[in-house]
């Protein structure tokens, strides 16, 4: 019951963020949210560096994810120490990896891609946990139960790429296509559901030309398909199933991610399937066969109050804020935009 009411509360909050997400943050205005002085470029002037919402949505999105991922490895009972080792190493793995996957494919240097990041965080997970139990074993420490592990980071990973992708609109990129340019059925489907984006620094504009012309609204489609994914997941690892709940996570989003590549207008990387796409359907397979070897795990079932009560300490807490943070700090600092600033004294009020 009690996780029955927490699941239920956790989805009102989902839909009225996406809600307010989807109605704001295609406007103009809703890009930058502030600039800091960085330097002089003449007598009244200044450079500035404009810090982003794109930051602040997807630290956000990390924080909600390894919130999520230390609730319920704490849930399956695992000490709180472990959870935030293993979160630790996966974000020093996976956060540098959404620049120099984009650097490889996209032949880009100031741009970030989640699904790079999220293939190699698919590749690195169950290795990661399997040195860790090697570690473990040998200095004779508790193991932890890897499927349930994995089960926790992939249902995690859900609810990060789902919020993640309100920052996605307010930057303007992983934009879809024109509805004029698809087939009748989508013109049906999406005619007064598009997103229509305004300002000019935005991606959609400067990079497709798309300003104020209605787009398929993917990112909305991401957010709620991986979000409803993530609550799926999250009751299925509560009841012990967490093969089950592994495999609907990674199969449900990387498919996915293989199949709106063909809803999207941006740049992809080159060839009719691109690097993501293939990316996508290599993680389903390595998913699967990952579940085959690894197997169930036994035990008690999760305790999704007891993981909850592991949160409420001043070391998981700081660490989180020290995750939304970095994070913000790390994709905040807009590097494709610049603004200039300029400074005066309103001589009425002196």
């Amino acid at each position: 019951m009690n996780e029955a009411l927490l699941l239920g509360g956790v989805s009102v909050l989902l839909v009225v963020y996406l809600r307010w997400g989807f109605a704001v943050l295609p406007r103009e205005g809703w890009q930058i949210i502030a600039a800091l002085p960085s330097g002089k470029s003449g007598p009244h002037h200044w450079q500035g560096t404009n810090l982003t919402w794109y930051g602040i949505l997807t630290a956000n999105a990390y924080l909600v994810a390894v919130t999520v991922f230390l609730a319920l490895m704490g849930a399956r009972g695992i000490p709180a120490g472990t959870s935030l080792l293993l979160a630790l190493a996966l974000l020093c793995i996976c956060v540098p990896a959404s620049r120099l996957v984009a650097r490889v494919v996209e032949k880009k240097k100031h741009t970030f891609t989640v699904g790079g990041a999220v293939f190699v965080g698919i590749l690195a997970a169950p290795p990661l946990v399997w040195f860790y139990n090697r570690a473990a074993a040998e200095a004779g420490a508790t193991t932890i139960p890897v499927m349930a592990a994995c089960a926790a980071m992939a249902t995690a990973y859900c609810f990060g790429e789902g919020l993640g992708r309100l920052a996605c609109i307010s930057f303007g990129c992983c934009y879809g296509k024109p509805l004029s340019a698809c087939s009748g059925w989508l013109r049906r489907l999406f005619s007064g559901r598009c997103f229509v984006f305004f300002g000019d620094t935005r991606k959609i504009a400067y990079a497709g030309g798309l300003e104020a012309t209605e787009v398929i609204p993917v990112q909305a489609l991401t957010a709620i398909l991986f979000n409803v994914c993530g609550l799926a997941c999250g009751a299925l690892f509560l009841a012990g199933h967490f093969r089950a709940s592994f495999l609907t996570a990674i199969l449900t989003t990387q498919l996915w991610r293989s199949l709106s590549e063909n809803l999207r207008a941006d740049y992809r990387g080159e060839g009719s399937l691109s690097a993501y796409q293939i990316m996508g359907m290599l993680a389903s397979v390595y998913a699967l066969v990952t579940a085959l070897i690894m197997g169930d795990d036994g035990g008690a079932l999760p305790h999704l109050l007891r993981g909850l009560a592991l949160l409420w300490s001043p070391r998981q807490i700081l660490f989180l804020q020290c995750v939304w943070l970095v994070i913000f700090v790390y994709t905040g600092r807009s590097t494709v935009t610049g603004s200039t600033i300029s400074f005066h004294v309103h001589r009425d009020r002196i």
